[in-house]
């Protein structure tokens, strides 16, 4: 199994990149969160709200998200509610299994894939957060084992703290990620580095700057 990690800009990492070589993006990209914020709950604590959090303050823009849709023949792509996308009827829920929440009780992506509906309850509560929008890593293991194949090459061209890479390296998946923030690219290679420590499968880590 191969990973592979880019800082940098996706776009310009993106057309290196060989034609066909991944099987599904998976990924879950700016979406303008912190803009939305209005108070309460736990935004009032977030380090992102307090700092700025210039990353977060727009949605990422059209060109780059339709550039990552089209670059594989799947895509999963976290707050796709945000952003507009062609019709799909195959969405994934990640339903929160809380009530009360000040902000969303669950999450939506958007897939290109000719689905039903699909569910997964896991409480937002249980995970400790490294990346403000982090997403849980048993619904990235999910994403990973029931919409690829063990041996796939997956994309996340927005990595954060790299919890997609840590799914797909427990589950035999080659891993492209890619992310802008040197500081999150830092802990998203640890973070990878560290799972590869507890698989019993070879890996090969590449990376470095574009």
């Amino acid at each position: 199994m191969k990973v592979e990690l880019h800082l940098g800009d996706c776009l310009e990492v993106m057309r290196s990149m060989p034609d066909k070589s991944v099987d599904a993006v998976i990924t879950d990209p700016p979406y303008g969160l912190r803009s939305l914020m209005k108070g309460g709950g736990w935004a009032n604590n977030m380090e992102y709200i307090k700092d700025g959090a210039q990353w977060d303050d727009k949605p990422v823009d059209k060109e780059r998200l339709l550039s990552v849709v089209s670059s594989a023949p799947k895509s999963i792509i976290w707050g796709g509610n945000y952003f507009d996308l062609p019709p799909s009827r195959g969405w994934l829920v990640w339903n929160k299994r809380g009530m009360g929440f000040s902000m969303a009780q669950a999450e939506l992506a958007w897939t290109n894939l000719d689905i039903p509906v699909r569910v997964f309850n896991h409480y937002a509560i249980d995970q400790k957060r490294i990346h403000p929008t982090q997403k849980p890593l048993e619904l990235m293991v999910w994403c990973v084992e029931k919409f690829t194949n063990e041996g796939d090459t997956i994309l996340d061209p927005f990595m954060g703290s790299g919890t997609t890479g840590v799914a797909c390296v427990q589950t035999g998946r080659n891993f492209i990620g890619i992310e802008i923030d040197p500081d999150y690219y830092a802990i998203a290679e640890r973070r990878i580095r560290d799972a590869q420590a507890h698989v019993p499968l070879p890996f090969e880590m590449t990376g470095g700057k574009r």
